[in-house]
């Protein structure tokens, strides 16, 4: 079968490793089934695996892709859970992975996965839509309705909109009644986050109207200070990434002052992506695809995400 699959890591030139041709069909181990893949979606991990983070070597050549979105071997249309581990919530099992970190990935015609991690797709939703949802959006909708703990109506500011957590929170805000803020370097991706839902768009660093109830905050090292400035007393910073790097200056002083808290939140669980697809179907909202590509052309795709020249999410098709 055709598939994506990291050969070599390299920091530097992370696309050097990345492969495409053929691959042996994937073995089903018990309790497993395989998914015929209509649609998968390019998250950032999938560039973080190309350049060596969080992949043995002894694994390659691995399968990338953590999210998809298929038929099983019964017919039904189905969205893949990509986190595998045991638990009521599997993002706390010490031994839990993703998709393409122990097991092969979703960037193929054909993926393996355990029984449980399916979930029905709703009628409603495109195979591009819900190939969208187990990794980022998924991570938005536990971040702003989970860790947040806030109700409708608070004030929520989330860093670096274009990306596709980012965009996913200003969506998910926005349908569910929180007033949205977004920061962005680039003026293109400010105005289209106001046209995604966010009420209003800054520069990054920029002196906000008035101090927020939450941070939404992915980007990490370039904008935990203002994050931390950003927020009102007995705030909240929900983390879910740093993909400008995990070492900022904490500010204790100002955190144990003003009793902020620091959240960290990964992935979501089997039942809240099950939700997520209910919340889209019942809101009519539907995920920022920024181009949809066959999966033949995913290095065009993987050039675009590190270049970061994206708003939404890279979709690559069977």
């Amino acid at each position: 079968m055709f598939a994506v699959t990291v050969t070599q890591t390299d920091p530097d030139n992370p696309l050097a490793g990345l492969t495409l041709g053929e691959r042996p069909e994937p073995k089903v181990p018990d309790g497993w089934t395989t998914v015929s893949v209509r649609a998968a979606a390019l998250n950032h991990h999938d560039l973080w695996t190309l350049k060596g983070v969080g992949i043995r070597q002894d694994r390659l050549p691995i399968v990338l892709g953590c999210d998809a979105a298929g038929v099983d071997e019964d017919g039904n249309e189905v969205i893949v859970h990509g986190v595998i581990g045991t638990g009521a919530d599997e993002t706390l099992d010490p031994k839990r992975s993703l998709l393409s970190e122990l097991h092969d990935g979703t960037f193929a015609e054909r993926v393996a996965v355990p029984r449980r991690n399916l979930v029905p797709k709703p009628a409603a939703l495109s195979f591009e839509h819900a190939a969208c949802l187990p990794t980022a959006w998924l991570t938005a909708y536990r971040m702003l309705f989970d860790k947040a703990g806030l109700e409708p109506g608070s004030t929520v500011l989330v860093q670096g909109a274009g990306g596709g957590v980012a965009t996913a929170v200003i969506a998910l805000g926005r349908a569910a009644g929180y007033r949205v803020w977004a920061t962005s370097r680039s003026e293109a991706k400010r105005e289209r986050a106001k046209e995604l839902g966010a009420d209003q768009v800054f520069e990054p660093g920029a002196r906000l109207p008035e101090r927020v109830d939450a941070v939404m905050e992915s980007v990490g090292q370039a904008t935990w200070d203002h994050s931390l400035k950003s927020l009102k007393p007995g705030g909240r910073i929900v983390v879910c990434g740093a993909t400008s790097g995990p070492a900022p200056a904490a500010d204790l002083n100002r955190v144990f002052f003003l009793q902020l808290s620091v959240v960290g939140s990964t992935m979501g669980t089997r039942d809240q992506l099950q939700r997520l697809a209910v919340f889209l179907e019942q809101t009519g909202l539907r995920p920022v695809v920024d181009r949809t590509l066959p999966l033949t052309e995913a290095r065009d795709g993987f050039a675009a995400l590190h270049e970061g020249d994206i708003f939404g999410k890279i979709v690559f098709t069977n």
